[in-house]
């Protein structure tokens, strides 16, 4: 099986993985406009040319402590299923190649099934990479209307 590309981005000292076919661009902190009535999650949308993008906080998203955005912080511009979508993370500044015997199954965890963002585990030079599931991240259905 031929090399999967994976964009790389931290949250607190892990490092997760999304698919490159997925990433439009990754865009410095920008001013976000609040959504009334979204999910605690949503941050609300920017004007990204012109485009107006729901914006998540993915620290929060995945549960983890809010922090303070800083100058690593980034919106990596994610598009799936034909919806735009900004995720803020810590930082993002590596593209790496995954062969497929560098990739696991995700561990099986009984956990709720819609709240697990896992798709598989990444390793390549010492470091576990965490990729995850764009679909069930950004609940993709409920989004804006919950």
């Amino acid at each position: 099986m031929a090399s999967q590309e994976y964009v790389l981005f931290k949250l607190e000292d892990e490092y997760y993985g999304i698919d490159i076919n997925n990433v439009e661009t990754i865009e410095k902190i920008m001013p976000i406009t609040r959504v009334p009535y979204t999910q605690d999650f949503v941050k609300g949308v920017i004007n990204l040319r012109g485009n107006v993008v729901p914006v998540i906080d993915l620290r929060k998203r995945l549960n983890l402590e809010e922090k303070p955005y800083d100058d690593n912080s980034r919106i990596i511009i994610v598009q799936i299923d034909d919806i735009t979508v900004g995720m803020i993370v810590d930082s993002s500044s590596e593209v790496i190649q995954l062969n497929h015997d560098e990739i696991d199954e995700s561990p099986s965890i009984n956990i709720d099934n819609d709240d697990y963002f896992i798709e598989c585990i990444g390793k390549k030079d010492n470091r576990i990479i965490i990729i995850i599931n764009l679909h069930k991240v950004l609940n993709i259905n409920n989004l804006l209307n919950d």
